[in-house]
């Protein structure tokens, strides 16, 4: 994909019928996703522009689904908006419900994004979804732009600048973000040259919500500060995410040296900073979880100091625990967990 306009005008400037439809035609030309294809939709301006590029380029190959949140009374319109947009259209649609309320101390925010990439992922698993190849989502430029800032506000590594990929695998089908180099002003400017209507949430007025703020309050910021910054902000979430899979490589390098589970005298061999990119490796890719950097810079002084076989470790490490296992570290959902054998078969904690 091309990285970025511009040429484009600034925020409170009017976009001309020529840049939208250029923007919109520049992401579109590197789009190519196996078909059919499913389109995450909304009902609002971005999936809605997203679901009509598809539906020019790929008569009767594009579905779409719509995650009902049921989170406020507008929740309805929504649906009906999608499902008026689609009949016009002749695209299929679904409709999945769900309840997006999350655990305490959860944003309601986080729990919305998980509920639909799970609302997604169960009818990808069904009956219907099974003849879908690929997924599109309609994630653009100010998006990107939030969740990089929204990591920086968290003292975030490089995967997470690398902020939202435009093209990964899950559940083993491509799903992919055309739009990611796309201001969302272009998209509701094209929407309106094509006279088509879309949802406007309310919810995101309300700027109890960080990104809501963001939106509102930072963006027009940057961008008179600096014009070109969706740009630049695209270009330092490429690096980031090419400094990531290199980090990958080199932690599934470790990995593969240090064994998993992980033997404490292996890791012991390892510099600081290659330890810690191994041992989170390990929790995220065996065990599906990811330690604060607090939990880990504490897991490693324990490493450090972990010299004599009555040494025990039993460490908080994201949503469950490390321990030490005799000469391994190992990794347990349980607050308790029962004594693991040692190498000479005996039972110590």
């Amino acid at each position: 994909m091309r990285g970025g306009f511009p040429g484009l005008p600034l925020a409170d400037e009017p976009m001309g019928e020529g840049d939208a439809e250029l923007a919109l035609g520049q992401a579109m030309e590197g789009f190519a996703p196996p078909m059919p294809v499913l389109v995450a939709f909304s009902g609002g301006a971005d999936s809605t522009a997203l679901l009509l590029q598809c539906v020019r380029r790929w008569p009767g190959q594009v579905s779409a689904l719509h995650v009902h949140h049921g989170l406020q009374v507008a929740a309805d319109s929504f649906a009906a908006q999608c499902k008026a947009v689609c009949v016009s259209l002749g695209v299929p649609l679904a409709v999945e419900r769900v309840q997006a309320h999350g655990e305490p101390g959860d944003s309601p925010e986080d729990a919305a994004r998980r509920a639909r990439y799970a609302a997604l992922d169960q009818w990808l698993a069904g009956p219907e979804g099974s003849r879908i190849a690929s997924v599109a989502l309609a994630h653009h430029a100010d998006d990107q732009v939030e969740t990089m800032l929204l990591a920086l506000s968290r003292g975030t590594g490089v995967a997470g600048l690398a902020a939202m990929p435009a093209r990964w695998i899950r559940g083993g089908r491509p799903w992919f973000r055309p739009f990611l180099d796309v201001p969302a002003k272009a998209l509701r400017a094209w929407l309106s040259q094509q006279g088509q209507t879309w949802a406007e949430d309310p919810s995101n007025a309300d700027t109890r919500y960080v990104r809501n703020r963001i939106r509102a309050r930072l963006l027009p910021e940057l961008e008179a500060a600096f014009p070109s910054f969706r740009n630049t902000f695209a270009r330092t979430a490429r690096h980031a995410a090419d400094a990531s899979l290199l980090l990958n490589d080199i932690a599934q390098e470790d990995l593969s040296r240090v064994g998993s589970p992980p033997v404490l005298a292996a890791l012991q061999s390892l510099s600081p900073a290659r330890q810690a990119n191994v041992l989170r490796f390990w929790l995220r890719s065996v065990h599906s979880t990811t330690p604060s950097a607090a939990q880990l810079a504490q897991l490693q002084q324990q490493i450090a100091a972990c010299t004599t076989r009555g040494h025990r470790i039993h460490l908080k490490a994201g949503r469950g625990f490390v321990v030490r296992a005799g000469v391994h570290l190992d990794w347990t959902a349980s607050a308790n967990p029962s004594p693991a054998p040692t190498e000479d078969g005996l039972l110590r904690p």
